[in-house]
C-alpha cells in the first residue's frame, strides 16, 4: 500500500522509488502484486508516466485516510497526543511563503518541538489529490474537487516604488504618469488565476520587467527596477519602498486554505490548519498596520 500511495502520488516508478528509498523494480513488482491480488488493474501506464484508473481511485481514497489514521495512531502510542509531531507540507504561492509564513510556521513549531513543516512556494495551483502537499493556500477558492475550503484572511496591495528609482525617473502624482514609467509584473500568459492580474486593473498590458515569481517582481521593485504592486504584508521587508497613489488604487485580495476532505477526522492537520489561521491573521493585521 506504501508503494501504491509513492506511484499514485508521483506517478512514476522511478520517483516513488527514491520516496521509499526502493529501486523502481521493486516498487513496480509490488504495485503488480496487489493489483494481481485485489483483481483489478489500478494504473494505466504511459510514456507520461502512471495515472491511477476508476478503482485506483477509490482505493486511494481509503489507503489515504488509513495512512491518516496511522499518523494519529502513532502519535497518541507514543505519547504525543497533546502536542503536534510528524511532517506537515503546505503548498502556497511565493508571496505568502515569503513574507507570512515563515514567522507563523516557526512560531507554531517553537511550541510543537517534534513537528516538521515544510513549505513548497510555487506560483500555480497544488493538486492535492496528489498529495503534493498536506494542505495548500490559494488565492481563490477551487470550483471542483472534494476539498475543504476556508477564507483564511483579506490582505491589500498597492503600487509601490523604491526612493531611488523615484528620484531617477520623477515623482508619480496620478495614475496617467503610469504610462511613462517601467512597469513590472506577471509574465502575462503565465498568470495562473485572475485574481493575479494586478496591473489589467489599470489598463496596462506592456511589462518591461516580468517574472511569474511575486519575490522576483518584488526584489525589482526594490532595486530600482520600476513601479509594481506590492502586498501591504511584504512591505516592511524593505524600508526603501513608498506606497503610490494609495487613494487612487488599492486592490483587495484573500488567502484560503484548502485540504483534502478526506483529512476532515484527522485531529493533527485540523489542529495545524486552526493554529495556521490564527497565526496568518495575526500576522496579516501587524505587517499591514506597519505600512
Amino acid at each position: 500500500m506504501r508503494c501504491f500511495l509513492a506511484v499514485a502520488r508521483d506517478e512514476s516508478l522511478s520517483r516513488a522509488g527514491r520516496r521509499l528509498r526502493l529501486d523502481a523494480a521493486t516498487v513496480g513488482r509490488r504495485v503488480a502484486r496487489l493489483e494481481h491480488d485485489m483483481g483489478v488493474v489500478l494504473f494505466t501506464k504511459s510514456p507520461q508516466g502512471y495515472a491511477l484508473t476508476g478503482e485506483g481511485q477509490r482505493l486511494m481514497t481509503h489507503v489515504a485516510r488509513a495512512e491518516a489514521a496511522m499518523g494519529e495512531a502513532m502519535d497518541d502510542l507514543a505519547g504525543r497526543g497533546g502536542a503536534l509531531s510528524g511532517q506537515i507540507r503546505l503548498g502556497a504561492p511565493d508571496g505568502a511563503a515569503n513574507f507570512l509564513l515563515p514567522q507563523v510556521c516557526a512560531a507554531i513549531v517553537e511550541d510543537n518541538p517534534d513537528l516538521e513543516v515544510q513549505i513548497v512556494a510555487l506560483p500555480r495551483v497544488f493538486n492535492l489529490s496528489k498529495r503534493e502537499a498536506d494542505m495548500a493556500i490559494g488565492v481563490s477558492p477551487p470550483s471542483a474537487g472534494r476539498l475543504l475550503v476556508s477564507k483564511l484572511t483579506d490582505y491589500r496591495l498597492h503600487l509601490a516604488a523604491a526612493e531611488v528609482y523615484l528620484r531617477r525617473h520623477g515623482p508619480v502624482t496620478g495614475l496617467d504618469d503610469l504610462g511613462g514609467h517601467r512597469m513590472i509584473g506577471y509574465i502575462p500568459d503565465m498568470i495562473f488565476d485572475a485574481e493575479l492580474d494586478y496591473l489589467g486593473e489599470l489598463g496596462i498590458e506592456r511589462v518591461a520587467l516580468a517574472s511569474n515569481s511575486v519575490s522576483v517582481q518584488f526584489n525589482w521593485i526594490r532595486q530600482g527596477g520600476g513601479l509594481g504592486v506590492v502586498h501591504d504584508f511584504a512591505l516592511p521587508a524593505a524600508p526603501g519602498l513608498r506606497k503610490l497613489l494609495p487613494r487612487e488604487f488599492s486592490l483587495t485580495r484573500s488567502f484560503y486554505l484548502i485540504r483534502h476532505e478526506d483529512d476532515r477526522r484527522v485531529e493533527r492537520l485540523s489542529r495545524f490548519a486552526a493554529l495556521l489561521t490564527e497565526g496568518v491573521r495575526r500576522e496579516v493585521a501587524r505587517l499591514e498596520r506597519l505600512t
